[in-house]
């Protein structure tokens, strides 16, 4: 009951709406204590995992379209997001010589440092979701990944079912 309350439900249609929506919750509280987190290093989650991508690139650069397919968000202002980080010296940005109208991105020793740096605080995130057991952890993965899953084929289900309803 307590979990209907804090998302404004008292009685849900279904399973799969309560499941729904604790997912939302619970990324939404995620999602905060991420943020809270990189905010003291000076950056946002999305900047951390830019800077992320480019360390596993290097020394190869990386254009801005590579980064937004690697990137968790995908809907990110990925431009925005590199300039910021080349503002903070986090990053070097410079003209593609074979196409002008791209970028090549690397990251700074200032960026390496300052992944180091989180690096030795990534326990605290870490430590959100240790009130469950490893067996728990891994069981809970398995199913958020199972429903993404589920998310994805979605269409394809609701398709299906409605051609069968049209067929009888």
């Amino acid at each position: 009951m307590q979990s209907q309350r804090s998302v404004g439900v008292f009685a849900y249609r279904n399973e799969w709406q309560h499941a729904s929506l604790n997912i939302i919750l619970t990324n939404s509280l995620l999602l905060n204590s991420y943020e809270e987190f990189f905010k003291k290093h000076d950056v946002t989650g999305q900047q951390y995992n830019i800077l992320c991508i480019l360390r596993e690139h290097y020394p190869k650069p990386v254009s801005t379209s590579l980064l937004r397919n690697c990137m968790l968000d995908k809907m990110s202002d990925t431009s925005r997001l590199v300039g910021r980080l080349k503002t903070k010296g986090l990053v070097e940005v410079e003209r593609n010589i074979s196409d002008k109208r791209l970028v090549n991105i690397v990251i700074s020793d200032k960026g390496f440092r300052l992944l180091e740096h989180i690096g030795n605080n990534l326990y605290k995130l870490d430590n959100l979701l240790q009130g469950l057991t490893e067996q728990e952890a891994t069981t809970l993965a398995s199913l958020l990944a199972k429903a993404r899953e589920s998310i994805s084929t979605a269409e394809e289900r609701l398709s299906a079912a409605l051609q069968l309803n049209e067929a009888v």
